[in-house]
């Protein structure tokens, strides 16, 4: 074990597992309370389109893929608040015209790239220090937001009450959608496009289940995200298998026993 974390990439990964572990859960909190979970799903097939772009250009892709999946986030919530369709409509049109988009730059490209696969599935064994450093970045202005966590709880739970109390709830909406679709790109690397809709979900979602406040929830769901994470990594070097599903699997498994937990609990 000791000899493990010894290991240059191995120490570059677990941090950046420990990270994202952070900002999805903290975020997943609100996707969950809102009955976002689509959400999550449709972003990361955004940024899939940024990614198979930043790929025909010859660029750094999660350089490209941020900037365009904030825009989709942003355009998700435009649509929502300008025509009577629900977000998850809204969800459901973007999510298709950026796979479309994507399949389009990447037929493009005519040579072969393992890259795509890379942003695909995951990668974290091949993280850099750029990437953790990018990460540490977003946690940091994640940070820097949590004076509004109490305004942002408050409309999770009751929008209309939020609105008639002058609270910016729509400038708040854009703001954590943008928030989310950054932290949806820094997480491609660990768990990829794939898998980073479950990661936004199942850490809220077992918290959801063990706590009585929105505060624990949210407390729980950061230790369980970055735990998992952190557990999960470990097992899949030992086991030989890809790191983001068994962070996933891992994340389930622990999902699947507060379940049984709370059930018991009520009997």
């Amino acid at each position: 074990m000791i000899e493990l974390l010894q290991l240059p990439f191995m120490q570059r990964a677990l941090i950046a597992g420990v990270l994202v572990g952070f900002l999805a859960s903290y975020y997943g909190v609100f996707v969950v309370q809102r009955g976002l979970s689509f959400l999550g799903s449709g972003l990361a097939h955004a940024a899939f389109g940024g990614v198979a772009l930043g790929l025909l250009l010859h660029r750094e892709p999660l350089w490209i893929a941020v900037p365009f999946t904030v825009l989709v986030a942003v355009a998700i919530f435009w649509v929502r608040d300008k025509t009577e369709l629900g977000s998850d409509t809204a969800v459901g049109i973007f999510f298709a015209v950026s796979m479309a988009l994507g399949i389009v730059f990447i037929f493009l490209k005519k040579e072969y790239t393992s890259d795509a696969f890379t942003y695909l599935f995951g990668s974290i064994l091949a993280v850099t220090k750029t990437d953790i450093q990018i990460t540490a970045a977003v946690v940091g202005l994640t940070l820097l937001t949590l004076p509004l966590w109490r305004r942002w709880a408050y409309a999770s739970f009751d929008r209309e009450l939020a609105e008639t109390d002058h609270l910016a709830v729509n400038r708040d909406d854009y703001l954590l959608s943008i928030l989310i679709a950054i932290t949806v790109v820094v997480a491609i690397k660990v768990v990829g496009i794939v898998l980073i809709a479950a990661f936004l979900v199942i850490p809220a979602a077992t918290s959801r289940l063990l706590s009585r406040t929105f505060r624990m929830m949210t407390l729980f769901s950061i230790i369980i995200g970055m735990v998992s994470a952190f557990a999960g990594l470990l097992v899949s070097y030992y086991l030989d298998v890809p790191s983001g599903a068994a962070i996933i699997l891992l994340q389930a498994l622990l999902f699947f026993l507060a379940m049984l937990f709370k059930s018991t609990k009520s009997m």
